[in-house]
């Protein structure tokens, strides 16, 4: 659901971008993106990552980096990069695909955090410590 939701919310603001209608404010929240999810990268190894929620078997709990505030870093760059082309797009319905995105992602994290609680015995303790996508709130 979650690709099919980046994939409209790209083509809602086709547009805009093939005219070149970039707003400050979307590119910001681009840069945003970009920066946390490079920065993401650099603190967890690319086979610890998984499209699916289930945590990988022999994977390692990160917990530096952006994880260091977050846990789940990966989805707030997507959130932030869905929020920059509905930001490009100006219509309530990429605000609407945005939404359900949020929703999607706070679901696949509440599972994967359950699973995660299982594997690791600390990340209960972690989890604590960190917020779920935004720092010091959410």
């Amino acid at each position: 659901m979650q690709f099919v939701l980046l994939l409209a919310l790209a083509l809602m603001a086709l547009p805009a971008v093939l005219h070149g209608a970039w707003s400050v404010a979307g590119l910001v929240v681009l840069a945003a993106s970009g920066t946390l999810g490079i920065w993401t990268l650099l603190h967890n190894r690319l086979g610890n990552f998984n499209i699916h929620p289930e945590p990988k078997s022999g994977g390692q709990l990160v917990v530096s980096g952006p994880y260091r505030y977050l846990r789940h870093p990966m989805y707030s760059a997507v959130l932030l990069l869905a929020a920059a082309l509905a930001v490009l797009a100006l219509s309530w319905q990429a605000w609407a695909a945005w939404l359900t995105l949020a929703g999607v992602l706070w679901i696949k994290a509440g599972l994967e955090e359950r699973w995660l609680c299982e594997q690791y015995p600390d990340y209960a303790t972690y989890c604590q410590h960190s917020k779920r996508f935004v720092p010091w709130l959410l």
